[in-house]
């Protein structure tokens, strides 16, 4: 080979230089065999530069590659190793676009995740589905294309949005090769060019090995992900754990606090005390009917009562904006709830509180219903062996003076009989009284003289407990000191509770008759139906309340003003009637009737009161009663 050859190989001059050497010898008149030489040569030179144009070629893919198997090592931005891979690609084929397509599982179709050379928007938003333009086919049979022609290639069906979208980017040449995990094609790496050209089998497999190299990027991108969402749950998990440790240790150390404080004879006011000790705001305890055994949280809505409702069918904390609620129930019925106001707290802590008023409520129940069936037993020797030996110091041992005035008060009812003989109970302990619950009704003993006061107390407290009507009648009852009554001859004056619990009985009976459940009253408050109902028969009392003024009035004054008034209500109410059938004038009638209506007041006249009125006069006339 010559030197002007070996020349042209170390400059990396064009094929077309090649000649000149050959030129120059015919310019000088070389002989044939010296033409013939040059010739030789300039094929060997050739094909030595043909040669070390692949091999560089081949040096420029390998340092690609292993550009690339550096950035999969490095691997910290997917998006960056993808664009560097379609990038290579464009370069190394030399086209004038590179692209990927990624198959979403979701739409079964593939979508543009990189572009490198694109101009179009169109094209780079757009999406391919299976089988359809080429880069369809090869995502679909895992199988390398590429058309010189992409406009005049049959081998794939065109669509028309992809039609359009790749006559906009202005490509005509393009090269396609799968994505491979495995057996499975995640999508295509493609090159293409604005201009006719063939692609040689070198560059399908360069494409290829890209290929491979972006399918090992985002499968590595997919297990770094995982592993890293794996890691922050297990560190979440950890301090999770963590947190539910520190949690339950803070719980129990306040569950031991409130139980040594309950063993040392503490309350539900030095609960709740523990309780906002240690996760601070402030605190509620209701009872079961909702209302404040102590603390104050503001008004409660209707929503509250609902979330406590909730948290006894869950059986824990329930959150209702900056309230966390615990509810205890027993056999269905709520027992307490406790309300505590804070943003952020620990709802185990509540619950246990929760759990340890319950348990102080059940023993003072308990405490309650042991004293209450002590307290029932002695009011049922009281009505039922008034004779008993004993009876005032059992009285004595519960507080209860038997010597002092006293109250029987029975209340019939429709509610629950367990809560109205718990409240009972409570009311009798409270008022130093006695209790006792029967079917229907509820029976007390309480001190008092007020028998009709007591009575309508009694019945509207009752009612609002039970949320039904309580009809409530009294009967006053005085029993004397021990010291009164001879020895032998039983229990002092015991016997008087008897007779006062049947007459409050027929009171509330005869309330029920008359309409007016929910209401209390003695015979006292009924009127004249007090004479049938009360067991003393008072008629001298009646007429007294009822007449006595103006009784009083004519034995002070020697008048007839009860004689007139009996005249006037036996003529119809007429004056001149009247005065006919007392042989008087009528003005003598206009002017008693005067005087009697200052005496009885105003309304005297009325339908109800001029009843009483009547009655009273007919018992005065008939002589069950003298002058007072």
């Amino acid at each position: 080979m010559s030197t002007q050859f070996l020349e042209l190989l170390a400059r990396e001059a064009s094929a077309v230089e090649f000649e000149g050497p050959i030129i120059e010898a015919r310019a000088r008149g070389a002989d044939p065999a010296t033409i013939e030489e040059l010739e030789q040569a300039k094929v060997e030179a050739l094909k030595v530069r043909d040669l070390l144009k692949r091999r560089a070629r081949r040096e420029a893919e390998l340092s690609a590659l292993y550009d690339t198997a550096g950035d999969l090592a490095a691997l910290r931005d997917l998006d960056a190793v993808l664009e560097a891979i379609v990038h290579r690609a464009r370069q190394l084929l030399a086209t004038d676009v590179a692209y990927m397509t990624l198959h979403d599982p979701e739409q079964g179709d593939t979508y543009m995740r990189v572009t490198d050379g694109s101009i179009s928007a169109k094209f780079r938003a757009l999406r391919l589905a299976m089988g359809a333009g080429l880069g369809g086919l090869v995502a679909q049979t895992a199988t390398p294309y590429s058309t010189a022609d992409y406009f005049a290639d049959a081998r794939f069906r065109h669509k028309h949005h992809i039609d359009e979208a790749v006559t906009e980017e202005g490509l005509v040449a393009i090269l396609g090769v799968p994505l491979r995990l495995g057996q499975r094609v995640i999508g295509v790496l493609m090159a293409a060019n604005r201009s006719a050209r063939p692609f040689h089998q070198e560059e399908v497999s360069l494409l290829a090995s890209l290929a491979a190299h972006a399918a090992v990027a985002i499968d590595n991108a997919r297990l770094l992900q995982e592993t890293r969402n794996a890691l922050e749950e297990l560190s979440q998990a950890h301090r999770t754990a963590r947190a539910h440790g520190e949690a339950v240790e803070r719980a129990a150390l306040a569950h031991d606090r409130m139980t040594s404080l309950v063993l040392r004879g503490g309350g539900i006011e030095d609960v709740a005390a523990v309780v906002t000790d240690v996760l601070g705001g402030s605190l509620a305890v209701l009872d079961d009917l909702g209302r404040p055994l102590t603390g104050d949280v503001g008004e409660l809505d209707a929503g509250v009562f609902e979330s406590a409702q909730a948290s006894r069918a869950l059986g824990r904390t329930v959150r209702r904006g900056d309230l966390l609620i615990a509810s205890v129930d027993v056999g269905g019925e709520p027992l307490c709830t406790l309300i505590l106001r804070s943003d952020d707290a620990d709802g185990r802590i509540l619950e246990r509180a929760a759990l340890v008023c319950a348990l102080l409520l059940l023993f003072r129940r308990s405490v309650a219903e042991a004293e209450g069936r002590v307290r029932g037993e002695l009011l049922d020797d009281l009505i039922s062996r008034p004779g008993s030996p004993g009876l005032a110091d059992r009285a004595r041992r519960l507080g209860v003076d038997l010597s002092a005035p006293h109250v029987v008060v029975v209340v019939r009812h429709e509610g629950q009989r367990e809560r109205a003989a718990f409240w009972a109970s409570s009311q009798a302990t409270l008022r130093h009284g006695l209790a006792a619950g029967r079917a229907g009704e509820v029976v007390l003993l309480l001190p008092g003289a007020n028998a009709g006061g007591i009575a309508q107390r009694v019945a509207a407290e009752l009612s609002a407990s039970l949320q039904v009507p309580a009809t409530a009648g009294a009967s006053k009852v005085c029993l004397p000191g021990a010291t009164a009554r001879p020895p032998g001859s039983g229990e002092p004056g015991a016997g008087g509770v008897s007779t006062a619990y049947q007459e409050a009985r027929r009171c509330a009976e005869a309330l029920i008759a008359l309409g007016r459940a929910g209401d209390g009253a003695s015979a006292a408050e009924l009127g004249f139906v007090g004479l049938l109902v009360g067991d003393g028969r008072d008629v001298r009392g009646f007429v007294g309340r009822v007449l006595g003024a103006v009784i009083d009035y004519d034995a002070r004054r020697g008048t007839a003003l009860a004689d007139t008034l009996a005249a006037y209500f036996g003529s119809g109410g007429s004056p001149s009637r009247t005065a006919d059938a007392m042989h008087i004038h009528v003005n003598t009638v206009t002017q008693r009737l005067d005087r009697i209506g200052k005496l009885l007041g105003d309304g005297w006249l009325e339908p109800e009161r001029a009843l009483e009125i009547q009655l009273a006069l007919r018992l005065h006339r008939l002589g069950h009663t003298s002058t007072p």
